[in-house]
């Protein structure tokens, strides 16, 4: 049985055009708070599973990731600097939860490197295996 030409766990997918279009209107036109991303495996690539419209909160970007599945996501966190100045920064999240399958951890592990390429314009990275790595307050403390 050859192996060529069969898909695994540790070769990564490619980006669809449209997740990298999605990620460039987050960051230049603001038309999102925050993107999911999901690999399909399929297809062989990363696709925009849910976006979040700008007036949608924290709590629902964290509400949209699924508790027991691997995806990449990011956020558009606006904040005010001590000097009263409004500021965003685009988190990239990692989100591995330690209850996801071995295959799929496996499979966003060596696809993560391949997005985070084509997502010119994120400030910040964390990698998240359960809620509490990637609570507001850890952004708030990577943004300042």
């Amino acid at each position: 049985m050859s192996l060529v030409g069969r898909p695994n766990a540790t070769s990564g997918m490619g980006v669809a055009d449209h997740t990298k279009k999605t990620f460039m209107e987050l960051k230049q036109k603001k038309v999102y708070r925050y993107v999911i991303f999901k690999v399909d495996e399929k297809k062989r690539e990363v696709l925009v599973e849910k976006t979040g419209g700008p007036g949608e909160s924290y709590d629902d970007f964290t509400a949209s990731l699924p508790e027991n599945d691997c995806r990449y996501a990011v956020f558009d966190f606006d904040f005010v600097t001590s000097e009263n100045c409004q500021k965003s920064k685009i988190f990239f999240i990692a989100w591995s939860p330690s209850t996801s399958r071995i295959r799929a951890k496996m499979l966003y592990a060596t696809t993560k490197d391949r997005l985070r390429r084509e997502l010119d314009g994120v400030h910040y990275e964390i990698q998240a295996t359960d809620p509490t790595e990637m609570d507001l307050e850890v952004l708030r403390d990577r943004a300042h």
